[in-house]
């Protein structure tokens, strides 16, 4: 048997969310060794508590990828190969619904590199992540297609255009995982009283920091405070792959003045959670999706969804907090010597 870390967990909220997605008050849990993030996102949910709406939660996209590596004589081979797989695509579909009851081949992309020919799959996979059956499904497609083109020759199947666990652009581009967008519409007065900041000077500080912050030291299609914070500490107590807040940390805080109060949303577009699958048959995770709701049977893929809405809530709830607290002389560094320290 294996042993396990202790890491300290706790549950935050509630907070509302709201969309086509689920709607409700949630509460939801985060394992960290950071104690001061507890209290930072329960700030940020009682905000939302206190808001028309809640936090709006939107699904943009859903699709999970795996690339295989081909080698072939030259390019204009490849190129001519490439054609011809295109061509085939129907058939290709019918290769991966073959590998697993819920993966589904809905896209394809490629790169050719000299005399290389990199094939980028992507799937839907119901409520799992889906790295193992998209690897599964990419690896049948590549005996397909090395069986069928006979002027290819196997290079990996895994070709790094995917891009799994790595800071890349592809991934913001074509999609990677759950893209999701929540948004919350703040009151001045609330602002002033829950958060001791006013909607300027968030917005202010957001511009400065994390656009041209970023952008000095040259982060990549990312700009946000700490969502790595939020995204560790949820992934970590759903059960899932902590690895992917690589890719899942590369997302977007944007906030504006309407009408002197303030529009408040970040952007998630490579968000890798599932519902089922490695890590979710432990007894503390089960307990958590139950205590979300997320035990319940629906639609494949539904679930999946849900709880991807609640880590894009959650991670907005804690960026909010901690950009206003920033705004403020000595505020973060005093909640940290308080907790932390117990000065």
């Amino acid at each position: 048997m294996s042993d396990f870390a202790q890491i300290p967990m706790q549950f935050v909220g509630p907070m509302k969310v709201s969309g086509s997605v689920l709607e409700g008050d949630y509460e939801v849990p985060l394992a960290t060794y950071e104690a001061p993030l507890w209290p930072s996102v329960n700030r940020g949910a009682r905000v939302s508590m206190q808001c028309k709406g809640g936090i709006q939660c939107t699904v943009v996209d859903d699709r999970m990828t795996r690339s295989v590596l081909l080698e072939v004589p030259d390019a204009s081979v490849a190129l001519q190969s490439l054609e011809k797989i295109k061509a085939g695509f129907p058939a290709l579909c019918n290769i991966v619904e073959g590998t697993s009851r819920f993966a589904r081949l809905i896209d394809m992309h490629s790169q050719i590199a000299g005399n290389l020919l990199f094939l980028r799959f992507e799937f839907t996979t119901g409520d799992a992540a889906g790295h193992n059956m998209c690897t599964q499904a990419a690896e049948a497609l590549m005996n397909h297609i090395l069986e069928y083109h006979p002027e290819l020759k196997y290079g990996s199947i895994s070709g790094n255009y995917c891009s799994d666990k790595k800071a890349t652009a592809v991934n913001g581009i074509l999609g990677r995982g759950k893209y999701v967008v929540a948004e919350i519409t703040i009151p001045r007065k609330i602002c002033s009283r829950n958060l001791k900041t006013a909607p300027e000077k968030i917005v202010q500080l957001n511009i400065r920091k994390n656009l041209i912050g970023t952008m000095l030291a040259g982060g990549l299609r990312s700009a946000n405070a700490h969502f790595a914070n939020m995204l560790l500490g949820f992934y970590l107590a759903t059960g899932q792959d902590a690895a992917n807040i690589v890719e899942g940390s590369q997302g977007l805080t944007m906030a504006e003045e309407r009408d002197g109060n303030l529009y408040f949303s970040v952007t998630l577009p490579n968000l890798i959670v599932g519902t089922v699958g490695n890590g979710k048959g432990l007894d503390f995770v089960l307990e958590n999706m139950k205590r979300m709701g997320l035990d319940e049977q629906r639609e494949p893929g539904e679930n999946a969804r849900r709880l991807a809405c609640l880590c894009a809530a959650t991670v907005l709830c804690g960026e909010l907090s901690l950009l206003a607290a920033q705004t403020n002389p000595g505020e973060l560094m005093g909640a940290h010597r308080r907790i932390e320290r117990g000065q």
